[in-house]
């Protein structure tokens, strides 16, 4: 379905999804931030001490895998609502720190290199 939806989509039915609860009170920008981090540490937390190769085997099992997608769902939910409440085009955002990566990170200098732009 990513092929078929837009992101304005998705913010709108996370911004029906909370005002049907009253949530715009509880969900400013730091609220949102807590979010964002919170459901991440949960993603992050479900890879601890795993190899890769039993990483990938949860990607592979049912339950687990839909175990991480919630977890990535949830941090998707915070970025769309904080997008949402605060007017942020996502799309214009992501697009802009491309090419302001693609000026630290140039390909001649970083491909297959996981430095940081200062440490080259």
């Amino acid at each position: 379905m990513d092929d078929k939806t837009n992101i304005n989509t998705l913010k709108e039915k996370v911004r029906i999804f909370c005002e049907k609860r009253d949530w715009d009170k509880f969900h400013n920008a730091k609220e949102l931030a807590i979010g964002i981090v919170t459901e991440a540490s949960e993603l992050l937390e479900r890879f601890r001490f795993k190899s890769e190769e039993q990483v990938n085997e949860m990607f592979k099992n049912e339950i687990k895998r839909n175990k991480l997608t919630e977890e990535i769902a949830d941090v998707t939910f915070f970025l769309l609502r904080m997008a949402q409440r605060y007017n942020i085009d996502l799309t214009t955002e992501l697009e802009k720190k491309i090419r302001k990566n693609e000026e630290k990170y140039p390909v001649k200098k970083f491909k297959g290199s996981n430095k940081k732009y200062n440490e080259c």
